[in-house]
């Protein structure tokens, strides 16, 4: 079912459900009306009854006047004189008296019979009360009042026929059933129509991103006018196709960079190998250098791929995140790279226990970036200064430090200050460190510190110390 459906389906029903509430509320209105009107009647027909005989006491024998075989004679309470009584269904009130004892006294002619229920032989016998109910006498609905008499004589009971009140209710329910039918149908039609013109802008709104989605080409944008909740919703798709041609951008740039950076160590080690083809007429020194050379292009051309792979994969790597030992990780990255500088450059070390929850490897690599940088700059006999604390490290090294010009751009892909351009490496090492941090809630930042030499440092969100282990020292 479209949305466009449902839409309608519940513009119908709500109509549906407000026209049966008005239908029922008019029919219990009028319903209440017509037999207000009736039980007034009652109450007047028996107010004059009891008027009419309220000026003396009881008739002989204890029966009122003119009921019985001593119709010829009326007490005080008897009824006026009439006519014949008509049956249930004529214009007048039907009259009968309920004894206390539980009899009831007709006129010799009623051609009608009230059943006597239980409430009114006892208001009769208590000579306290009144009562509306409804009834069926002889196949005739009828409303009656029973009240009682002065002086516990028993109770009065008059009838009235409901036969014209349900006719005209029937003919009410018949014209609200008709008017109801009609205003639900009016209604269904109405919600089709709103829903209609209410989602036209949804409509327009699902073509357009359709037609983006079959277009490659990130730079369209959806069309945003005014300030209601489309409009808004077209600006965050605006927002969210801003995010992915940047995304795009970025990966163009990184596979053309990547080509750029793989283009000369492939054709140096060409070079090389077309060389090598000729090795018999070398010298077998030019020979072994050649060799060397070959070997130290593929070991610069397999860290450049893994560098290039670990920054296409993202901030999403697919590892598991866990538990890292950030002090361990750093104290490994110094020992690997203490046996490469060969006492060269010597390292201070201060950490305490902190725990990150990322990915190991990740973590690892970025760390090892940033000793290999601080180790590539730091000048002979230097010392590298590694400090660990609240979850924060810092690498410092002694070198030349960054030069005002590359502090903006030191963590881009592929970036290479001047005086880089001659030492080995592809200017990947510092953004591999930023996306890791990145990836995992940090952040990194560099400077020159003070004193000299180029400070460094990053974190990877929040971290969870080790209050059992005291911070390691050493030099």
């Amino acid at each position: 079912m479209s949305l466009r459906t449902r839409i309608a389906c519940a513009a119908g029903l709500a109509v549906a459900l407000a026209v049966i509430a008005a239908a029922v509320a008019v029919y219990l209105g009028v319903r209440a009306e017509l037999r207000g009107e009736v039980d007034g009647s009652l109450r007047a027909r028996a107010e004059t009854i009891l008027a009419a005989g309220g000026r003396g006491g009881p008739s002989p024998r204890g029966e009122p006047g003119g009921f019985g075989p001593r119709g010829d004679r009326r007490g005080p309470n008897s009824l006026p004189p009439e006519g014949p009584p008509p049956a249930f269904g004529g214009p007048e009130a039907y009259v009968q008296i309920v004894l206390p004892d539980g009899r009831v006294l007709r006129r010799p002619n009623a051609t009608g019979r009230l059943p006597v229920q239980a409430r009114a032989r006892e208001i009769a016998g208590t000579g306290v009360g009144d009562q509306l109910t409804d009834l069926s006498a002889d196949g005739v609905h009828v409303r009656v009042l029973t009240a009682a008499l002065p002086g516990e004589m028993g109770a009065l009971q008059v009838a009235r026929p409901l036969d014209e009140v349900d006719r005209q209710l029937d003919q009410i329910v018949l014209v609200l059933v008709l008017v109801g039918a009609a205003g639900i149908a009016l209604g269904a039609g109405l919600g089709a129509v709103v829903a209609r013109t209410a989602l036209a802008p949804v409509a327009r709104f699902t073509r357009r991103s359709e037609e983006l989605a079959a277009d490659p080409d990130p730079s369209q944008r959806m069309e945003v006018s005014g300030h209601d909740e489309l409009a808004r919703l077209a600006g965050s798709f605006n927002t969210t196709l801003d995010a992915l041609e940047r995304s795009v951008d970025a990966q163009r740039q990184l596979v053309a960079d990547a080509s750029h950076e793989l283009r000369t160590p492939i054709a140096s080690l060409r070079a090389n190998i077309q060389t090598l083809e000729q090795a018999d007429r070398l010298p077998a020194r030019e020979r072994e250098a050649l060799r060397a050379d070959v070997v130290s292009e593929l070991d610069e051309l397999t860290a450049l791929v893994a560098d290039i792979v670990e920054l296409a994969r993202g901030a999403k790597s697919g590892e598991t995140d866990d538990d890292v030992r950030l002090d361990q990780i750093v104290d490994q990255a110094v020992e690997g790279a203490e046996a490469r500088a060969q006492s060269r450059v010597g390292f201070e070390v201060s950490t305490e226990p902190t725990v990150v929850r990322g990915q190991p490897q990740r973590i690892q690599r970025a760390v090892s970036n940033l000793v290999d940088n601080a180790l590539k700059w730091s000048p002979p006999e230097g010392t590298v200064e590694l400090t660990l604390r609240d979850g924060e490290l810092s690498v410092r090294d002694h070198g030349p430090g960054f030069a005002p010009a590359d502090l903006a751009r030191v963590f881009e892909r592929f970036y290479r200050a001047t005086e880089a351009r001659g030492m080995p490496g592809s200017g990947l090492g510092l953004a591999i460190v930023r996306q890791a941090a990145e990836a995992h809630g940090g952040r990194v930042e560099a400077a020159n510190a003070p004193g000299g030499g180029a400070l460094v440092r990053v974190s990877f969100g929040p971290t969870t110390p080790q209050p059992s282990e005291r911070p390691a020292l050493r030099s």
